[in-house]
């Protein structure tokens, strides 16, 4: 009975909780088993091979835009993103971001809405099978001159400036971004419902948080590596005993106003 429940344990792992492939001979087998665990446990990866099909249709979903552009006769499509617009200290981080038109990434979203985890596994394997990648950053100098607004603008186009080759067309989150010398689309929400610019989000979220780790070690004290410069209670709490840092937006009025406070 002991390697019995030691399979069914063995089982449950490899497919219900590590994601392999679930074959429908096995389910089967499990629901012919006289073991009511094994009748489970078929009824487990059964749900769970549901959710996974429904998944794969959701992210299909995710590439219609994509697609419908290259039966237009744009080849090479990049997606782009910034994130770090609200925050009150810390860079503004853009990708932009080709792919193999149609690829599989489970769990693709708006960066926003995933996990750590969840951002740091995908971040891997969008790099894995990106055909380019261009990344780049706009620095709290740069954002107090120019204002927030178009330092976004910015950054995505230096982005777009940082692919090895320029794409035929661009697929963008919000409103379009002027001076971007190839196709452009513009998706309200894009992070969330197409596919490249949801996978520049993801790593750009990756990459500015990690940004922000490095922050905190050099200015300790505010908690960057907690909320990555955005308003929380504890970030207002340390402007208020501390003062801004050199990493703080002064063109942000909270940081204006704890700068006027600080002796």
């Amino acid at each position: 009975m002991e390697l019995f429940r030691r399979n069914l344990a063995e089982l449950r792992k490899r497919y219900a909780r590590e994601g392999a492939a679930i074959p429908q001979r096995l389910v089967e087998s499990l629901r012919a088993d006289e073991r009511a665990g094994a009748r489970k446990l078929a009824e487990e990866l059964e749900q769970r091979r549901d959710e996974r099909a429904r998944e794969r249709r959701r992210v299909g979903r995710l590439w219609r835009l994509e697609k419908r552009l290259a039966t237009e006769g744009h080849a090479r499509i990049a997606g782009a993103d910034e994130v770090g617009m609200g925050p009150l200290a810390g860079p503004v981080v853009a990708v932009a971001v080709v792919l193999p038109l149609g690829l599989s990434l489970v769990g693709l979203d708006d960066s926003k809405r995933l996990t750590q985890e969840s951002r740091e596994r995908l971040e891997a394997e969008i790099r894995s099978h990106a055909l380019d990648v261009g990344l780049a950053c706009v620095e709290v100098e740069e954002i107090d001159r120019i204002n927030i607004y178009r330092a976004g603008q910015l950054a995505i186009r230096r982005a777009l400036a940082a692919l090895q080759a320029p794409p035929d067309a661009v697929v963008v989150d919000g409103r379009s971004v002027p001076d971007v010398q190839c196709h452009q689309v513009a998706v309200i929400g894009g992070d969330a419902r197409v596919a490249s610019i949801a996978a520049a989000s993801v790593i750009a979220k990756v990459h500015r948080d990690s940004l922000m780790r490095e922050l905190d070690r050099a200015y300790p004290g505010y908690g960057f590596a907690q909320h990555m410069g955005y308003s929380t209670p504890q970030h207002f709490d340390a402007l208020t005993r501390l003062g801004p840092s050199p990493i703080h937006r002064r063109s942000f009025a909270p940081v204006r106003d704890a700068a006027c406070r600080t002796p």
